[in-house]
């Protein structure tokens, strides 16, 4: 390859490379925002992903129709002038005639959409078309790589990666959002720069009409290319055939399916581990980052591993996956993420090598990546919004995975006779009644649970593997034993209640001897509960009378202040357990499906039975619904928001604090529960009180009590004054938290939790 044409691909893909990577950084730009506008709810951020989802396929059905009806020519026009007037929303920011006009009341999802809009959807629509373009425009040169010029999609996606790494490790914590603002206008200049050098260094066709699609699909250039191919295209059993396959709706469908499978799978991975194995912030950038990288090795101009690898590798991965998903094995954690991961990343790998060896002819990209587009946004609707409409727990995932083996293809000796057809009903459900069958055995005989378990599911994993050459008996056996697997380890007899929406999956449970209940949120303990009703009324978990926040509220009670008491956080109610009849108590909770539970006499008591003060339950983000009190409303405000390793880092800045101050009466106290697997938030809060010269103590309760159902906790208690603190100000277990200097204050405009993880 000469030195002009190596320079002209090196061209084109830093251009992907630079348009991908802005695409990945403007989302959670956005996201963040627009975020302290509307509280911190999931809805927000599922609001976003729905609006940048659908500007994508946008995007790829513009290149599409310009690849269509206009001549590469046209094309290059149109789209450097889109990509100018895209300069008219830039820089994105949010200005305040846009602060406020938020609706007070009702949805404001459409107003969201219509603020997404206006304020990044040009740029963002314009730049999720280069992909596409631009490599219809490469594959109309002379070029030998032009044949198949695919591998500027891995390009696209290294790109992809590069922004989802950067923003979270390199940019949110060096720039407040202002200032990522103008970097990004910067980098979108430069994209514009380089567009218009593609567009231009690119070699004019003879006769501009030539450049038009032919009806068979096939460009123009390709009788030059033959000409003037001086290069040798890399050889590998990938290479284009010369008749490429018709465009059937069969093809597109299969492309469309090819690409929702991962794209579901790698978000119920997310799913799952955060909700049943560890819930770890910003955990969901590595499988989304595993996802990309089987993109770009997909679609590379060299394979990794060849198809029919990892098409038989896959099968074999899913039973020893099964095998511990069944189990229910929680530790230890860190083998059993890699394992999901691995699992996620061979089954990615596996379909995206698929679709990139069943890509169509260079002509036809442009409907390729829209119905893979179209696929993998599919994928992200299912499991962000059906399946938390639909399943009580994490089901989409096993579901995936089944799905992920019924669509790998079909060895070419498989028996198509009748006889086995019939086989591939029957063997299954043979399957499922040895699995009972062995069940029963492993109970006659009193096996340990391992030995039992190893017996009723693994043997039949083990026969199942057997028919991986024909996915549909080999999906269907699966699902056999899931199916009694699930029933026959299932855990009913010790969960009194469990439900599922965009806020998590609660469970509510109770101990073998039905002494304690407990709510969880995932695996986040969120409160218990005595069932004697002779201890029902004390405060257990976190919120002990003999920990941090006995001691608060007893310190607040000593003080003649408004008896006025918000608490930001629900959970079980267990904190009403401490009011008296002169107070007034006003719970903000986010989650409907939390008041549900806590309301239910059935499995909690905290507010039906031990409330000595009128009560109140606000539903909603807590920091917009505060806006609604009157200033000095508050004696005592709780913030048990961040019990949760998802911390809500909108209650966690500045104006959030300025809020809970103008809400606070004089001499009235502020606490934060600070518990947190991963994260250290102790900086944080003390930076926060600095700012607005506060009283800050801390104080830690971790050792070990006598008391059954306590959990350690971390608090932070908050005061204008010293005296304000009463007894606490001498209490030797509360230490002085008098911050870090060297790190920036969080605000609504900048936050950093990368800087505050617990690496250890």
């Amino acid at each position: 390859m000469s030195t002009r044409q190596s320079a002209l691909v090196w061209l084109f893909a830093a251009t992907l490379i630079l348009s991908a990577a802005l695409l990945f950084w403007v989302e959670p730009m956005v996201g963040k925002m627009l975020l302290p506008l509307l509280g911190g709810t999931p809805a927000v951020w599922n609001t976003c992903l729905l609006f940048f989802q659908t500007a994508l396929l946008a995007g790829y059905a513009y290149a599409l129709v310009a690849s269509k009806w206009l001549t590469a020519l046209q094309q290059k026009y149109v789209q450097l002038a889109l990509l100018a007037l895209a300069f008219t929303s830039l820089p994105i920011y949010i200005s305040n005639a846009t602060a406020n006009s938020v609706p007070v009341e009702g949805n404001p999802v459409f107003w969201l959409l219509g603020r997404l809009i206006v304020t990044v959807g040009l740029p963002f629509f314009i730049l999720a078309a280069n992909s596409t373009l631009l490599q219809n425009w490469f594959a109309a040169t002379e070029l030998a790589r032009a044949r198949d010029p695919y591998f500027l999609y891995a390009a696209s996606n290294a790109g992809s990666l590069l922004g989802l790494i950067a923003y979270p490790a390199l940019l949110e914590p060096r720039f407040t959002l202002g200032r990522q603002s103008k970097l990004w206008t910067l980098g979108y200049f430069l994209v514009v720069a380089l567009v218009a050098l593609c567009a231009f260094t690119v070699r004019r066709s003879r006769n501009t009409e030539k450049q038009r699609v032919t009806d068979k699909g096939q460009p123009a250039s390709d009788a030059a290319q033959s000409e003037n191919d001086e290069g040798q295209v890399a050889k590998d059993d990938r290479q284009l055939i010369t008749e490429d396959e018709p465009l059937t709706l069969r093809r597109r469908m299969r492309w469309m399916a090819l690409a929702f499978v991962p794209s579901s799978l790698m978000l119920g991975v997310t799913t799952y581990i955060s909700a049943d194995i560890a819930s770890i912030p910003l955990l969901w950038v590595t499988p989304l980052a595993l996802y990309l990288l089987t993109l770009v090795i997909a679609f590379a101009p060299r394979k990794l591993l060849r198809t029919l690898s990892l098409t038989r590798i896959l099968p074999g991965m899913t039973i020893v996956l099964l095998l511990v998903y069944l189990s229910g094995a929680t530790q230890p954690i860190a083998l059993l993420i890699l394992l999901h991961l691995l699992y996620l990343f061979v089954a990615a790998l596996t379909y995206h090598t698929l679709l990139a060896d069943d890509r169509p002819h260079a002509a036809n990209l442009a409907e390729f990546y829209l119905w893979l587009s179209t696929g993998g946004a599919l994928g992200g609707l299912f499991n962000a919004l059906l399946a938390p409409a639909i399943f009580n727990s994490v089901i989409e995932y096993p579901l995936m995975i089944l799905l992920a083996c019924l669509l790998l293809p079909r060895e070419n000796w498989q028996d198509e006779r009748a006889s086995a057809r019939r086989l591939d009903l029957a063997l299954p459900v043979g399957i499922g009644l040895l699995t009972l069958g062995l069940a029963w055995v492993a109970r006659r005989f009193n096996l340990e649970y391992i030995e039992a378990f190893a017996l009723y599911a693994g043997a039949p994993l083990l026969i199942a593997y057997q028919f991986r050459h024909s996915p549909f008996r080999f999906t269907l056996s699966l699902a056999a034993i899931i199916l009694c697997a699930l029933f026959l380890t299932r855990t009913d007899a010790y969960t009194l209640a469990s439900e599922r929406n965009f806020f998590g999956v609660l469970h509510a449970t109770r101990d073998e001897r039905n002494t304690i209940h407990r709510l969880y949120n995932g695996i986040t303990l969120h409160g218990s509960q005595y069932t004697d009703l002779q201890r029902q009324c004390e405060p257990l978990s976190y919120y002990t009378s003999e920990g941090p926040l006995g001691q608060i509220i007893y310190a607040f009670q000593s003080q003649s202040i408004s008896g006025n008491v918000a608490v930001i956080g629900l959970g079980t109610g267990a904190t009403i357990a401490y009011s008296r009849a002169s107070e007034q108590w006003t719970f903000y909770e986010i989650n409907p499906a939390v008041v549900r539970i806590a309301r239910a006499p059935e499995y909690f008591t905290y507010l039906s039975n031990c409330a000595h003060a009128p009560t109140q339950i606000v539903l909603g983000d807590a920091r917009l619904q505060l806006k609604r009190t009157h200033d000095g409303e508050y004696g005592l405000i709780i913030l048990d928001a961040f019990s949760s390793d998802a911390i809500p880092v909108h209650l966690m800045t500045e104006q959030a604090l300025d809020l809970y101050l103008s809400k606070l009466a004089p001499g009235g106290l502020l606490g934060f529960h600070i518990s947190n697997r991963s994260l250290d938030l102790h900086t944080v809060v003390a930076n926060l009180a600095r700012s607005r010269n506060l009283i800050c103590l801390s104080r830690d309760d971790t050792q070990p009590s006598q008391t059954m159902g306590k959990e350690a906790s971390q608090w932070v208690i908050m005061a204008r004054r010293t005296e304000d603190l009463g007894t606490l100000a001498n209490d030797s277990r509360w230490q002085m938290l008098a911050g870090d200097a060297s790190r920036h204050v969080w605000t609504d405009d900048f936050s950093n939790i990368i800087s505050i993880f617990k690496w250890h």
